[in-house]
């Protein structure tokens, strides 16, 4: 049998073998990240059967039309892609598939011509007024588990996290940077 640099690092003293030491193990149900990750997906999952087997849309197509629908006036697909924490190439697809769909058009930047920023049409926002409450009645329904102090308390913790992370936490603040 090979030896490994490991066991030749657990003999003794004496030139003898020692008995292998048990191998820490990270936990993966015990690991912050992972189960932040895990409920992401679990609740991204969730909430999409409002929107995807009634109209169709993906979680990218998704996640475009709640980023234009909050805000008050047109954005890049850069920021929905800075903002949602998706790939650009991903938001680019559904930008197409939306853009085809005539649920969001292109309107010119007026601070720069060469770029055009994305708003919803009148069929977006009406899909997206359609869909808000529904998918606000899911997420009550997905946190009737937890009290009224421990959703504040939830909410708080990860507000806490999103701000050691540098991460935007409203729309305000999401409109007044320019990274976004």
């Amino acid at each position: 049998m090979a030896r490994t640099s490991s066991d030749i690092a657990l003999k003794t003293r004496e030139g003898g073998e020692a008995s292998p030491r048990p191998k820490a193990r990270l936990d993966l149900f015990k690991f912050v990240p992972f189960r932040l990750n895990r409920l992401a997906a679990e609740v991204s999952a969730a909430l999409s059967v409002e929107y995807q087997e009634r109209h169709g849309l993906d979680i990218p197509a998704w996640r475009v039309i709640a980023t234009l629908g909050f805000r008050n006036d047109a954005c890049s697909a850069q920021y929905i892609s800075q903002c949602t924490r998706t790939h650009k190439s991903t938001i680019s697809r559904a930008v197409t598939t939306l853009l085809n769909e005539g649920l969001i058009e292109r309107v010119e930047n007026e601070a720069d011509r060469r770029e055009f920023r994305l708003q919803l049409t009148r069929k977006g926002r009406a899909l997206y007024e359609e869909l808000f409450p529904q998918l606000l009645r899911r997420e009550d329904e997905i946190l009737a588990c937890l009290s009224a102090q421990e959703r504040k308390q939830l909410s708080a913790l990860l507000g806490k996290i999103e701000e050691s992370l540098d991460l935007i936490q409203t729309s305000a603040e999401a409109d007044a940077k320019q990274a976004y």
